[in-house]
């Protein structure tokens, strides 16, 4: 047998589209969970067996991006391959999901999978097939068993045991497509479970990130984070363990990440290191190549879906979605390689419009960015809006908490505004970070001579590209997105239904986030 024979032979057998059986995916997502608050990073006072093992038996990316730091429009992204500006309203959050744009599980489905999905899939919006009828983006959903939680503020959603129930309905033994949507550790928290019901100490913590104020209420609102990312990780045990029990983990490529960043000020619905840079860990025993490595390529959540349909043997054409911009995982899968090893992976763009509401005519915060070679560079459109919403309609951009109080507090009192200027504060038009030597992005290197050229040379590749990729913002049509209607009828025209004097239930945040005044600039 010939060399060259032989290495095509070795190739076949971990190729997906030739394996004699087309593998099951398991697809985990926390929501609002940060890239450092799993043990498999390094960190001490999360505890994730379930997250570690993943790695440990697959594969760990140390540089995976959401395109866009917001619950739907960085699941808008993993559905369809696409960045959020070319998702028309989907870039938004409490869109109207686009009929025209198809979901990798959709289109599993119409190719032989068994697909479904519990609790939390594209959401929060309203998403309808053009006769009007109800989508599941992400499957059908599997939510009838309970459990009882660990605290109040803990779903009752028995995300395992609705699991097994999604397995047991596969009558028909086709390989499946499950979506494990936790909404921990969504807010809100019990406050003190961390310590109380958890056995953490507030000393377990090694640092409180530079923008918020380190005290004893910051750590208690970390520890009961930390709960709630456990919480999620205690399932994906139980899943991996059902899959064991069933024989069915050798051939299941089990994927888990999070959509966005932890829900505290700065980070949850912006745009920086923190809120956007995510946990990827991926492991498939029969198809991936030398397990337990790790990949310091950049890759983007808009490679999922062409990862999914390789997989599954659906050609792009085939699956009927709209143009996919993402570029398939599968590459990492065959080789042994592990560090940098696709060198041109080596950006990913990011940007955002309209989160929460809160702004006047429901406005959002537009800004774009490109993060390359350690460097993240934004550019933010629109400077004269406040980047978290307007403070007299409670900053609805970051949701309530114990922080997001302290911090407000510390303003009104006149003890403290550093930190509040860094969490609501307006941003200057560029924001320019060397991520690799300050990850919490506190000094904002665009005016420093000394980085004028790459700033000029991250903002021409940035606007180039999303022209290239057809951006409205970019493109000569910047308000289509503002002009978006907000699905949910009772947040739309918030601002000025508020100032009117009208009573609105803006229940993700505190009734003492808004402010009485208007804060002038």
């Amino acid at each position: 047998m010939t060399l060259r024979l032989l290495m095509l032979l070795q190739i076949l057998a971990f190729s997906p589209l030739h394996a004699n059986e087309r593998p099951n995916i398991l697809f985990c997502i926390a929501d609002d969970a940060s890239y450092s608050h799993f043990g498999a990073y390094g960190n001490t006072w999360v505890k994730t067996p379930g997250f570690d093992r993943v790695a440990r038996e697959g594969i760990l990316f140390n540089n995976c991006y959401t395109p866009n730091a917001k619950c739907a429009p960085s699941r808008a992204c993993i559905l369809t391959g696409r960045n959020t500006w070319q998702l028309e309203e989907a870039c938004n959050h409490m869109p109207f999901f686009p009929a025209k744009f198809k979901s990798y599980v959709e289109a599993l489905n119409e190719h032989g999978y068994h697909t479904g999905k519990t609790m939390k899939g594209w959401a929060p919006g309203v998403a309808v097939n053009e006769d009007g009828s109800r989508r599941h983006l992400a499957g059908t959903p599997y939510n009838k068993r309970k459990a009882k939680p660990p605290t109040n503020a803990i779903s009752n959603n028995d995300y395992a045991g609705n699991f097994e129930d999604f397995l047991a309905a596969n009558r028909d033994g086709k390989p499946f497509c499950f979506w494990y949507g936790c909404v921990e550790p969504h807010r809100r928290y019990e406050y003190g479970s961390g310590v109380a019901k958890a056995g953490k100490k507030l000393t377990d913590i090694d640092s409180v990130p530079g923008f918020w104020p380190d005290n004893e209420t910051v750590r208690n609102d970390m520890l009961d984070y930390a709960y709630e990312v456990e919480h999620f990780d205690t399932h994906l045990v139980r899943m991996l363990k059902i899959l064991e029990d069933r024989g069915e983990l050798e051939n299941t490529i089990v994927v888990v990440t999070s959509d966005n960043g932890m829900p505290f000020p700065r980070i949850k619905g912006q745009e920086y290191e923190l809120s956007n840079h995510l946990p990827l860990a991926i492991m498939w025993p029969k198809g991936i190549k030398s397990a337990g490595r790790k990949i310091d390529d950049y890759v983007s959540f808009i490679d999922y879906a062409p990862t999914f349909l390789e997989v599954a043997g659906v050609s792009q054409e085939d699956s009927k979605m709209a143009a996919i911009t993402g570029r398939s995982l599968v590459e990492y899968f065959n080789t042994e390689k592990e560090g940098i090893v696709f060198k041109e992976r080596d950006h990913v763009l990011i940007g955002k419009e309209r989160h929460d509401v809160g702004r006047p005519h429901d406005w959002g915060y537009p800004i774009r960015g490109i993060v390359k070679d350690g460097h993240l560079y934004l550019h933010n459109f629109e400077t004269s809006r406040w980047p978290v919403g307007n403070p007299e309609t409670g900053y609805l951009n970051t949701d309530g908490s114990p922080t997001k109080t302290d911090i407000l507090n510390k303003r009104r009192s006149g003890e403290e505004s550093y930190f509040w200027d860094l969490c609501f504060g307006k941003r200057p038009q560029e924001e320019l970070f060397n991520i690799k030597e300050d990850p919490e992005c506190l000094n904002n290197l665009a005016t420093a001579s000394s980085h004028e050229e790459l700033k000029a040379q991250l903002k021409k590749q940035l606007f180039a590209e999303l022209k290239d990729q057809g951006d409205p913002r970019l493109n000569g049509n910047p308000e289509v997105f503002d002009n978006c209607k907000v699905s949910s009828e009772p947040n739309a025209n918030f601002y000025e239904r508020f100032m009117r004097g009208e009573k609105l239930n803006a229940g993700w945040v505190n009734e003492s986030d808004f402010e009485k005044e208007a804060i002038q600039d």
